[in-house]
């Protein structure tokens, strides 16, 4: 099994709700890891490109860059939570990347740390 992993930050302001009380909006520098796992490499004994994911990440990062989270169309309606900020990327990295990963790897998982000793993991494969 082969794994890589690439990561980008980008600041952001939110106010969860949490068991109904709502949190003063603050802000964080959010860091996100990008998991890529697969069984082989391509023939260039590449699971993929890091650039391909890097630059796909960045793009996709862009919107909340320096945002209110609760401003953007991800999280209008949702809590704009690490968990929910992993598993928006996860799926969303996941869709535009798993084609033309295919079929020796795939995006496995998205991490995202919103500050140090506080990360959150959404798994799209099993660990």
């Amino acid at each position: 099994m082969f794994e890589i992993a690439v990561e980008h930050e980008f600041c952001a302001a939110h106010a969860l709700s949490i068991s109904g009380v709502r949190e003063t909006l603050h802000g964080h520098n959010f860091h996100i890891t990008v998991g890529i796992r697969g069984k082989t490499t391509d023939a260039d004994g590449l699971l993929c490109d890091f650039h391909t994911v890097r630059e796909l990440l960045m793009e996709l990062v862009e919107p909340f860059d320096n945002a209110n989270l609760h401003e953007t169309d991800a999280f209008r309606d949702s809590n704009p939570s690490a968990e929910n900020i992993a598993k928006y990327f996860g799926d969303t990295l996941g869709q535009r990347l798993d084609d033309s990963l295919a079929p020796h790897a795939r995006v496995a998982w998205v991490r995202v740390t919103e500050a140090p000793g506080c990360a959150a993991t959404y798994w799209r494969t099993q660990p």
